[in-house]
């Protein structure tokens, strides 16, 4: 990227933050205090790219341990749905149904992972018999 040093990096990060944020190139730019035809540059330069792409999934990592730190209260309300006779039957069953999804997920996550494990065992066998 070419620039002038600090400022340029700073304005960089805030276009970065702006692309992050905002719903569109445009709006970005003008958050951040740059011409949407230089971030669009910006945008294709490797560098910032890499930083961008970077922030990204940073940003999507942080949203997932979120949702993660929520699987215990989301568990929770499926199966005081599943178990609630005042719940409508349609929504009693639509539980049950994800009940039974994440379950037969879960094997078969479990499964993959013994299948795996065996391949690389094999596989690390094979490499040291050569």
């Amino acid at each position: 990227m070419t620039g002038h040093g600090t400022k340029f990096a700073h304005k960089a990060e805030q276009a970065i933050a702006a692309l992050l944020t905002r719903p569109s190139i445009e709006d970005a730019a003008r958050v951040a205090g740059v011409g949407e035809k230089t971030l669009r540059r910006w945008i294709q330069e490797p560098e910032f790219k890499a930083r961008y792409l970077r922030a990204r999934r940073e940003s999507v990592q942080q949203a997932l341990a979120r949702i993660q730190q929520a699987t215990s209260a989301a568990g929770t309300t499926i199966l005081k749905l599943m178990t609630d006779p005042s719940v409508p039957a349609t929504v009693r069953l639509r539980a049950a149904e994800c009940v039974f999804d994440l379950a037969v997920k879960g094997v078969e996550i479990e499964d993959i992972e013994v299948r795996v494990s065996e391949l690389e065992r094999a596989a690390q066998e094979a490499k040291q018999s050569r």
